[in-house]
């Protein structure tokens, strides 16, 4: 069985791979970024089907987009909290996005129940946001 600590790796890890990484969710399970409300994006993606078309959504904003440096702070087999980065270029804008990632992942039964993802949003607005010239 899958600990939280190894689902979560699983999913850092298999983020380039959409459907990889919904795999690892329970038929209920969610994937939660609840400040992106603030930038007017709904953050919330429940069931396999649905984390695969966010994920991939994401993917085609940002073709690089990887996790790295994952530092565990708060470990149980059920419940693990850690801190993770991106840095990528956002083809669109040709800034590169810069953020640190704080997740919350609740596992059951081998599956992730639960990510629950905090980011900056401002680090995001700007990364995506187009600089207009005169």
């Amino acid at each position: 069985m899958n600990n939280a600590k190894q689902l979560l790796f699983a999913y850092l890890e298999s983020i380039r791979d959409p459907r990889a990484a919904a795999a690892l969710f329970a038929s209920d399970g969610v994937l939660e970024l609840p400040y992106l409300k603030s930038l007017g994006i709904d953050g919330r993606a429940e069931g396999p089907e649905s984390i695969e078309g966010f994920i991939a959504s994401l993917l085609v904003k940002v073709p690089d987009f990887a996790f790295r440096n994952v530092r565990f702070l708060i470990e149980t087999p059920e419940q693990v909290f850690a801190e993770y980065e991106v840095e990528a270029l956002v083809p669109s804008t040709g800034k590169i996005y810069r953020q640190m990632y704080a997740g919350r992942l609740v596992a059951r039964d081998g599956k992730i129940s639960l990510l629950r993802e905090a980011l900056d949003t401002v680090a995001a607005a700007d990364a995506f946001a187009v600089t207009r010239t005169a």
